[in-house]
């Protein structure tokens, strides 16, 4: 079913909200949005997004789909606060705070969590103590030892992982497969409020996509919002999505739900020009 991307509110298409965790409410103080608009964004002097304009809530799966330079990986980098992307018009809110008024790790703490493409080496840090400082920073004075034990040793038996495992560098000497479940780990026990996976797919073995996936259907859920970008179909079906998007040219040219993705598979982007 194709969705019309000017559409007033796109969460009628697919039925009712899905009731929050907590309260068991549509509409509750728990439920959160991030709604951006019009959001203009250059990179290295070069426009890349061209007025996107896209809403995402607790509880709903959206994969981002579309030629290659697009704007995806940018869009996740402009909400997250990546340095290298300027905001020159538009808005990204969350829950009606100002998102952009915001640094990196004050974004972070609201529970804006990125799974990066490539995650980068961090030679020195400790993974373990990495993890619980940022368990930390996320949940403040509400952090709890015992809970983030807890959420560390479920994640590990989620992600198939020893326990010596957090007793290395961060990534450091990591295959592709050990950081994509590094970034897991930290997803299962941040357990943030919206979180955008980079082509988290990319470079895996099948093992290891299947792994990463299983901890992936374990944090989905009613109070979690998640922006996916893929290049694969395969994978953007696996996930079942709520919402598909292709992009184009830094803006969404149409939304879909799942069977969109069918049509990409079968057809590519080439009918999207005729």
């Amino acid at each position: 079913m194709m969705i019309d991307t000017n559409t007033k509110d796109k969460a009628d298409v697919q039925g009712q909200v899905r009731p929050c965790g907590k309260c068991g409410n549509s509409a509750c103080p728990h439920r959160q949005t991030l709604e951006i608009k019009d959001l203009h964004v250059n990179v290295e002097g070069k426009p890349v997004l061209n007025g996107l304009t896209l809403t995402i809530r607790s509880g709903e799966i959206h994969v981002l789909m579309g030629p290659n330079a697009a704007g995806k990986s940018t869009l996740a980098n402009a909400i997250s606060g990546h340095p290298e992307t300027v905001i020159t018009q538009g808005s990204i809110t969350l829950n009606g705070e100002d998102l952009l008024a915001l640094s990196p790790d004050e974004r972070a703490r609201r529970g804006i969590f990125l799974a990066f493409q490539n995650p980068v080496e961090v030679d020195g840090v400790n993974l373990g103590s990495f993890l619980f400082h940022t368990y930390k920073a996320r949940y403040g004075k509400d952090a709890s030892p015992s809970e983030f034990n807890k959420r560390l040793t479920d994640s590990l038996r989620v992600l198939q992982l020893d326990r010596n495992f957090i007793d290395r560098q961060l990534n450091v000497g990591f295959s592709g497969g050990e950081k994509k479940r590094a970034e897991m780990l930290q997803l299962l026990i941040l357990k943030p409020a919206f979180a955008f996976f980079d082509e988290t797919d990319s470079g895996l073995d099948i093992d290891s996509l299947k792994i990463v996936r299983d901890a992936f259907n374990t944090v989905r859920g009613p109070c979690l919002g998640v922006i996916m970008v893929t290049h694969y179909p395969k994978v953007a079906q696996k996930v079942d999505p709520d919402y598909v998007h292709v992009i184009v040219d830094g803006k969404v040219v149409v939304t879909g739900d799942k069977t969109l993705v069918d049509k990409i598979d079968d057809e590519g982007y080439g009918w999207l020009a005729r």
